[in-house]
């Protein structure tokens, strides 16, 4: 079976920000070698608290705190990691990353490879990425796409308590440099996790994606924050008589194409989802894997979604247009042809979802009657 698609006796939930925490604390357990550095990680547990406790447990040898220059303590935990030490850098934000990103792709990332394989980096540089609430155009920016086009390294987006607790386990034992990207809107939110997922050997693969709502008319891909509006949007279509498979990504780097084609195969049409810029956007490699290797079972063209293709907005309303939100409108009628023409709408200034299963897009009025002039 492609993909992942578990059913779990929940137990107590958890939040993501717990996940973390007990995910960091078990690894470093388990390993001496693993050691957590930034900025505020020790004396102040971390700007989220994802390193709370840490300190007090394992001593300023492995839990220190750094100046505020990210090129420096990221240079320092490369070198740490060739080696054979086991580095976890956090970022206050991902934005903060651009100050380190020779290190990242040309100490890290390509490292193996110019080695013929002789060096090792199995470092994670892992924060809160993408857009929280009125912190600016420099701090709000999702880097998924980014990090994702560059070989070398291996790139993770978790959505639940399930996704960061197994996720971060997985990057902290793998072999190479891994990109670690939190949403620091999820850190607070609970996820219901089972007895399985809070064993200390409990581990994700990297690389695999997971089904979280099986359906058979149209495939939505999300990742991070994204993977809880698809859902809602699956719930909201379910009543109007369309079945949504959901695919929770996880990893964005490998990709799992072949989880990703084999649901559109089935379903014959796809809609990706993301709240980063729509040019280059993972959901454009998506839709380009799809078109390569499952054109002939598309019955409608593929869709994006995404965030508004202008720098983030420091206004609460304007920032809340500029990502896509959980608005939607939903249209339907059948027609002589026996085909449901479908219009689902998530909310965004700029960007609007187009009609999923037909394309006489012109039969659906347009939902935003707001006095915009909104470019197609």
């Amino acid at each position: 079976m492609w993909g992942i698609v578990r059913q779990r006796v929940s137990s107590a939930p958890m939040t993501v920000r717990d996940a973390l925490n007990s995910a960091l604390d078990e690894e470093m357990s388990a390993d001496p070698t693993v050691f957590v550095m930034g900025e505020e990680v020790g004396e102040y547990q971390g700007a989220y608290k994802i390193t709370k406790g840490l300190l007090e447990k394992y001593g300023p040898q492995r839990v220190f705190d750094t100046p505020i220059t990210e090129a420096g303590f990221a240079g320092i935990g490369v070198g740490a990691a060739y080696h054979s030490l086991r580095p976890v850098v956090e970022f206050m934000t991902f934005n903060f990353s651009m100050q380190a990103i020779d290190h990242i792709i040309n100490s890290a990332a390509k490292s193996n490879y110019m080695s013929a394989g002789q060096i090792s980096v199995p470092i994670v540089f892992r924060g809160p990425n993408g857009a929280a609430a009125g912190v600016g155009a420099q701090h709000s920016q999702c880097y998924a796409a980014w990090f994702g086009s560059c070989p070398g390294l291996k790139v993770l987006c978790p959505y639940s308590s399930e996704d960061a607790r197994g996720l971060l386990k997985a990057a902290i034992r793998d072999p190479d440099p891994v990109v670690f990207l939190e949403n620091e809107l999820l850190y607070g939110e609970s996820f219901p996790v089972s007895a399985e997922v809070l064993d200390s050997d409990f581990c994700l693969p990297i690389g695999k994606a997971k089904i979280e709502r099986e359906g058979k008319d149209v495939t939505i891909t999300a990742f991070s924050k994204m993977v809880g509006h698809a859902l809602k949007a699956a719930e909201i279509l379910a009543k109007e008589g369309i079945s949504a498979e959901v695919i929770n990504l996880r990893t964005i780097r490998p990709l799992d194409r072949a989880t990703i084609n084999a649901s559109v195969r089935k379903t014959n049409r796809l809609v990706t989802a993301e709240e980063g810029f729509p040019q280059n956007g993972v959901g454009a490699e998506i839709c380009a894997s799809v078109v390569e290797e499952s054109f002939e079972y598309l019955d409608a063209p593929v869709e994006r979604i995404a965030g508004a293709d202008v720098p983030m907005p420091y206004a609460t309303n304007l920032e809340r247009l500029a990502v896509p939100q959980f608005q939607f409108q939903i249209k339907h009628r059948k027609h002589d042809s026996g085909l449901f023409e479908s219009l689902l709408t998530w909310s965004t200034l700029l960007r609007r979802l187009r009609i999923l299963f037909v394309q006489q897009r012109g039969l659906v009025s347009d939902p935003f009657e707001c006095g915009f002039s909104v470019s197609p």
